[in-house]
């Protein structure tokens, strides 16, 4: 098994970068008008669980 889930880790690890450049975009436009961030929290919870995913598809774990 090893090396088999490499490519559906990146595309995860690939997700969660997207994941965290919106909750810094979402963090951005609240500083510019003042208003509490969207969806911030939902955001941060998305990325923590894609990049666990990600870290339990890594050869350093074992399954």
């Amino acid at each position: 098994m090893d090396g088999q889930f490499d490519h559906l880790r990146e595309r995860l690890e690939s997700i969660a970068e997207q994941l965290a450049d919106l909750g810094m975009q979402s963090l951005r436009n609240s500083l510019e008008t003042g208003e509490p961030p969207v969806d911030d929290k939902r955001i941060g919870k998305a990325r923590r669980a894609v990049e666990k995913a990600a870290h339990i598809l890594s050869d350093q774990n074992t399954l």
